[in-house]
C-alpha cells in the first residue's frame, strides 16, 4: 500500500509538471518548471510573528452585529456628535491654512506637541520638551505598537494585568516578547452592596512574583478597559516600587483619564517619585474629545526612551495627518483656558456620561443582572452567572466559552451587541471569567452640557428558566 501511494503521488507530480510545461512558452525547461513548482509549495507565506494572532474580537463581533442589524453596545465609541468647539476646530483646520494639507514635522505638528508638553507638564510635574518628550502617533494604538517595537526585544518578558485591552498580548508577541499575566481578582462585597470595579485588586505577593531578571516592561491601563477600574494612588505606588526595584519600564495606557466618576481621581503613574524616567504615558484625542475616527494619539516620556520610539516611527508611519493634529491642538488650547472650571469639557463630559452609566446600571439591576459599578472609561462589566446556570446549553462550538456563545445568541436573537469579557484574558485564564460581558454606555444622543441624556438604544433579552424574565436594557 505504501508503494502504491508513492507511485500515485509521483504520477500526480508528473501530471502537474506536464500541464505546466504545456502552458509554458516553447523552450521552458523541465528543470525551471520543477524549481518553480517546488518553490511555490515550500515557501512559507506569512511571517512567523503572525502565528496565533490572526483572530480579532472586534472584527468578529462587529461583523456579526452588522449582519444581524443589532444595536451595538459592544464597541467603544460615542454615537453622538463631538462638542461644537471640537467640530469648529476641525473645520478651521480643513478650510484655513492651505499648507495644513501638506506634511508637517515627522514627530508631531509643532503647535500640538507644544500644547501637549505645556498641558501635561503641569499634570505630571515635569518640564516637558516638545521636541524630545512628545511623539504624536496614529491613535493610542499606534503609540502602543511603536512602544513595543522600540523597547521589547526577543525573549523579554512583559507583565500584563488582566483583564487587559486585547492588543497588548499580540503586540508583545509580534515584538518577540513573552507575555506574563497577573489577574485583578474580585473581593467579596459587604451588606449586599453592588459590586464595583474598585473591588477588583492585585495580590501584592502574586504581582511581585511575576518580576524576574528577564522582565523588561509592565503595561498599566487606568482607567481599565473593560472593568472601568481606576487604580488608586496606593495601588500605583505598589507597581512603581516593583518597577524601580527590578529596573522595569512602565507603559501606561491612560486614554480614559478624563472619564472618571463618583469623585474618583485619575493619577498618572509617571507623576510618582522616580517614575518619569521609566514611564511612557499614552493618550488619545479620540477618547479625550469624543472623536475616535480622527486617530490622533501621543506618547509622553523621557528622551532616553522616546528616541527609540522616534526611530520606529520614522521608519514606519513617519507622519500623522496634519489637519487632525491641528484640530486637536486647537481643542487643547481651548481646554487649557477652561481647565478646572465648570465650562471645561473635561468637567462637563464625565458628569453627563455618569448619568448614562447610572441609567444603564439601573436598567440592568431591574431585571436581575449584576453590573460592576464602573469608576471610569466607557464600559460596564456585567455578571451573567444566572443566565449561565439557567440556560447553559446555548448554541456554539464545543470548546467555545460561555460568554462568547451568550453574546452571539443575544446578537442573533435579540438584536443587542456586547463583548465577551473572556477576550480580555490570557487563554489559560479565560475559562475562569466567561460569566461576564461588557457593555459600552457612551451611547447617547445629544452632547455633554445640555442636561439631558436621552435614550440611545434598547435591546430585548429573553431569559430561559424560572426567575429570569424579559429584559430591556437602555443606555440612557
Amino acid at each position: 500500500m505504501a508503494l502504491e501511494g508513492m507511485f500515485r503521488n509521483a504520477a500526480a507530480i508528473y501530471l502537474h509538471l506536464v500541464g505546466s510545461l504545456q502552458r509554458k512558452k516553447a523552450g521552458t525547461s523541465l528543470t525551471r518548471c520543477l524549481h518553480q513548482t517546488l518553490t511555490m509549495s515550500s515557501k512559507r507565506l506569512q511571517a512567523r510573528r503572525l502565528d496565533g494572532i490572526d483572530k480579532n474580537p472586534w472584527v468578529e463581533f462587529t461583523k456579526l452585529a452588522s449582519e444581524n442589524d443589532a444595536v451595538n453596545l459592544g464597541q467603544g465609541f460615542p454615537d453622538f456628535p463631538p462638542p461644537d468647539f471640537v467640530v469648529e476646530a476641525f473645520q478651521n483646520a480643513v478650510s484655513g491654512d492651505f499648507m495644513l494639507n501638506q506634511y508637517t514635522k515627522a514627530f508631531g505638528y509643532p503647535p500640538l506637541t507644544k500644547i501637549l508638553a505645556s498641558f501635561f507638564g503641569k499634570l505630571l510635574g515635569q518640564d516637558i520638551d516638545p521636541l524630545k518628550n512628545v511623539l504624536v502617533t496614529v491613535g493610542a494604538y499606534g503609540a502602543l505598537f511603536t512602544a513595543f517595537q522600540a523597547l521589547v526585544d526577543e525573549g523579554d518578558e512583559v507583565i500584563i494585568i488582566e483583564p487587559f485591552f486585547d492588543c497588548y498580548e499580540p503586540m508583545t508577541l509580534m515584538a518577540g516578547g513573552r507575555p506574563v499575566f497577573v489577574s485583578l481578582k474580585p473581593t467579596p462585597t459587604k451588606d449586599g452592596r453592588p459590586d464595583s470595579s474598585s473591588n477588583w485588586q492585585l495580590d501584592p505577593r502574586e504581582l511581585a512574583s511575576k518580576f524576574t531578571s528577564r522582565t523588561k516592561a509592565l503595561i498599566l491601563n487606568t482607567p481599565n478597559n473593560p472593568l472601568g477600574k481606576v487604580f488608586s494612588k496606593a495601588e500605583l505606588e505598589l507597581v512603581a516600587s516593583l518597577c524601580q526595584q527590578h529596573d522595569v519600564l512602565c507603559i501606561s495606557d491612560e486614554v480614559y483619564q478624563w472619564l472618571v466618576y463618583d469623585g474618583h481621581q485619575h493619577v498618572s503613574i509617571a507623576s510618582l517619585p522616580g517614575m518619569w524616567e521609566r514611564t511612557l504615558t499614552i493618550g488619545s484625542a479620540g477618547k479625550t474629545f469624543s472623536v475616535t475616527g480622527w486617530k490622533v494619539g501621543w506618547v509622553l516620556g523621557p528622551d532616553r526612551l522616546m528616541k527609540h520610539l522616534r526611530t520606529v516611527h520614522q521608519n514606519s508611519i513617519y507622519h500623522c495627518p496634519t489637519q487632525a493634529q491641528a484640530a486637536v491642538a486647537q481643542c487643547f488650547e481651548r481646554e487649557q483656558l477652561h481647565f478646572g472650571q465648570p465650562s471645561s469639557y473635561f468637567v462637563e463630559f464625565p458628569q453627563a456620561i455618569q448619568h448614562s452609566r447610572d441609567h444603564m446600571i439601573r436598567s440592568l439591576q431591574s431585571v436581575g443582572l449584576r453590573p460592576l459599578i464602573s469608576r471610569g472609561s466607557y464600559f460596564l462589566t456585567v455578571d451573567i452567572s444566572d443566565f449561565k446556570s439557567k440556560m447553559p446549553n446555548l448554541p456554539g462550538a464545543a470548546d467555545e466559552l460561555y460568554d462568547s456563545r451568550f453574546v452571539k445568541w443575544m446578537i442573533k436573537n435579540k438584536g443587542l451587541t456586547a463583548i465577551p469579557v473572556s477576550v480580555f484574558y490570557s487563554q489559560s485564564h479565560q475559562k475562569h471569567f466567561d460569566h461576564y460581558i461588557r457593555f459600552c454606555f457612551v451611547k447617547v444622543k445629544g452632547r455633554a452640557g445640555e442636561g439631558r441624556v436621552p435614550q440611545a438604544s434598547q435591546g430585548l433579552l429573553a431569559g430561559v428558566g424560572r426567575g429570569v424574565g424579559p429584559i430591556c436594557v437602555g443606555a440612557g
